[in-house]
């Protein structure tokens, strides 16, 4: 396992703490803010372990596929790409 791995795997672990603690506070009739302060939380913690992995992804796979010069390999790690930014603005 890589180290950066181990660190997304960090991360999720403290995220699915923070979302057992969201239900909890659902569960005991807490502040409606005060839950949704922590979703966010929760969102933003998603987001940089998604900013992590693509990252990752940017710096491996993608640059595997230009460095090896397979046209087929780049076409496809170039439409990936174009499909999950693609998702992101819908």
């Amino acid at each position: 396992m890589t180290k950066q791995n181990r660190s997304v795997l960090s991360r999720l672990s403290r995220i699915e703490g923070q979302v057992r603690g969201v239900a909890r506070m659902v569960e005991e009739d807490r502040y409606c803010i005060d839950i949704l302060n922590q979703i966010q939380a929760v969102r933003a913690a998603l987001k940089k372990v998604e900013q992590e992995v693509l990252k990752e992804h940017a710096a491996h796979c993608v640059a595997h596929a230009i460095k090896t010069g397979n046209a087929k390999d780049q076409r496809e790690k170039f439409n990936e790409l174009v499909e999950l930014f693609g998702r992101y603005g819908s």
